[in-house]
């Protein structure tokens, strides 16, 4: 076996072989190991590069709507009629305010997102007065999403202090013209190269659940890992109001967590992260994806709420694993699992009346 890396430190790219072939991924995808051998051996992977730790992302929006793209999973692509609030551009004190807040909550790294398909150069000036002032006040990281931008865009990022560009390749080149028709997947390839050129982390994952097969899956997952991709958000697909996706898939608890078993093997030192769609597709089973994941966001995703904060971090812990956090940030922990005495009478099933 390969050396270790330390875990704890951002590489620029995923150097680590795969340690599984196309093949060998789909037939593990099709259930050809029982799946608490299949996320032990996961683990095991997970734990050479990240140990227990989770990393903890906050996700906010720092512009929603008005967006000319078509992307049917999207809340905010055009003529969705979601319902979602649509705003423009935040202040660069309304975005710092959040980013202190997200750093108060203990947050590994602040995520914004922009909608739109890609920035303009006047928000291009405004987001790196944002991202350097970020960097310099708090000295917290930052990951922004903004959309199709080329190489000179990200250079002046870069230059801003921008560690981590997020876009997400959804879905297989094959299937990608089932979701989108105003850009293509290789647009979006294209921005990655873009990041990748300039020396920005890229950040760059999946959305599962959108009419896919699990051969699509499967070339996602190999090709995040040619393009050198260290985080990787695992999204699964949420049937948000007006969305255009023609035939979701039925998701289970148990196919989450082969599919991101295999992209820990696919992507072995990459960030894993289960993303948008944990809560809902995982249910009672939210704990074990971080077996084969190392990472979450908490609070929330763009236009859907989520776990919050302290839940997060009970999960974490309650699971014998350590957050992750930007700064020194303590949660209380209940001191009698969960459980006050004095509130034991109030939860009975059957309780008898007693009159004074």
């Amino acid at each position: 076996m390969i050396a270790t890396t330390d875990s704890t430190k951002d590489k620029l790219f995923s150097t680590e072989s795969p340690r599984i072939s196309r093949e060998e991924a789909l037939n593990l995808l099709n259930g050809s190991m029982p799946t608490l051998d299949l996320i032990r051996e996961a683990y095991k992977i997970r734990q050479e590069f990240f140990g227990n730790k989770v990393r903890i992302h906050i996700l906010e929006n720092v512009k929603n709507g008005h967006c000319a793209e078509d992307c049917g999973y999207c809340a905010q692509r055009k003529n969705s009629n979601s319902g979602v609030q649509e705003y423009p551009m935040k202040t660069d004190e309304e975005i710092f305010q959040e980013a202190l807040e997200a750093k108060r909550n203990g947050a590994y790294r602040f995520c914004m997102v922009s909608s739109g398909r890609g920035p303009t150069e006047k928000s291009i000036h405004n987001l790196t007065q944002t991202i350097s002032r970020i960097r310099n006040e708090l000295g917290m990281k930052v990951c922004l999403s903004a959309g199709i931008l080329d190489e000179q865009k990200a250079k002046v990022l870069k230059e801003a202090g921008l560690d981590r560009y997020n876009h997400n390749l959804n879905t297989s080149e094959a299937h990608y013209g089932d979701i989108c028709t105003t850009h293509t997947f290789m647009d979006r390839v294209k921005t990655i190269e873009a990041m990748n050129n300039v020396g920005v982390g890229l950040c760059s994952g999946v959305i599962v659940g959108m009419g896919e097969s699990l051969s699509d899956l499967v070339d996602i997952a190999f090709k995040v890992k040619e393009l050198k991709i260290i985080s990787i958000p695992v999204n699964f697909f949420i049937p948000i109001l007006g969305h255009a996706i023609k035939n979701p898939n039925p998701l289970t608890p148990e196919l989450c967590l082969r599919i991101l078993s295999v992209f820990r093997f696919v992507n072995p030192d990459s960030e894993v992260r289960v993303a948008a769609g944990r809560e809902g597709h995982l249910r009672s089973m939210q704990a074990m994806s971080l077996y084969p994941a190392n990472s979450l966001f908490a609070s929330g995703y763009l236009n859907v709420k989520g776990s919050d904060i302290q839940q997060t971090v009970e999960m974490i812990r309650d699971l014998g694993m350590e957050p992750e956090f930007d700064g020194e940030i303590e949660y209380s922990e209940p001191a009698t699992g969960g459980y006050k005495e004095e509130s034991i009478s109030e939860m009975y099933k059957y309780k008898k009346n007693i009159e004074n």
